[in-house]
């Protein structure tokens, strides 16, 4: 078995490692509003549940060059967004939404996803989402880097699920009918395979 020591590697040598091992990873699509109004949409692949009581998820937000994402500034600023999960009917579209755009430019009209007001905040989500989850900011952490903060994970409650009616079954939602996708490496994607169970010990 090889031995790699990180502090040996380029960042670039450690994210391979890392998105190379660390798979399945689940997608969140996060809409955010800039300060001008402007609805803003990116997906992430640094992401997953914090806590269930209260409902708490997280973000991890990777800075260029020691910059803010546009999504991580305007969650700073506004305190509110939505998370969707990424599914085999909406990826193509969400994959669009990965463009490098001018912050007072919607990656949400460049993909031609379609906006629907939120419940409980001002941050519209999109209708393409068979689940959604109206966010309010609970914390921002700045992490890592050598002379600036290299990433901005971002924890966030949910006020508000909506979930599509037809993957809702009896308090549980229908892991085949969502058809969540995960990222890989690279340009690979994955679809939930074969399902099996296992009993926890008592």
């Amino acid at each position: 078995m090889l031995s790699i020591d990180p502090a040996a590697n380029t960042e670039r040598e450690n994210y391979k490692l890392l998105t190379g091992s660390i798979i399945p990873r689940p997608i969140a699509f996060v809409t955010s509003l800039s300060d001008d109004g402007t609805l803003n949409g990116a997906p992430f692949s640094y992401f997953n549940i914090v806590t269930a009581n209260p409902p708490m998820i997280s973000v991890s937000v990777q800075r260029s060059e020691g910059n803010q994402k546009d999504t991580a500034r305007n969650i700073s600023s506004l305190k509110e967004f939505v998370v969707h999960i990424v599914d085999h009917d909406n990826v193509e579209k969400i994959n669009i939404t990965a463009a490098n755009l001018q912050p007072d430019q919607s990656e949400i009209e460049l993909a031609q996803l379609t906006p629907i007001k939120s419940s409980r905040i001002a941050v519209p989500g999109i209708t393409e989402a068979k689940v959604r989850m109206e966010c309010v900011l609970e914390r921002v952490i700045e992490l890592g880097g050598d002379d600036s903060p290299a990433c901005d994970l971002i924890i966030g409650k949910i006020v508000q699920f909506h979930v599509e009616k037809s993957i809702y079954e009896k308090g549980r939602i229908n892991p085949d009918g969502l058809g969540a996708v995960s990222r890989l490496a690279g340009n690979d994607y994955a679809r939930v395979g074969e399902l099996f169970s296992i009993e926890r010990p008592i």
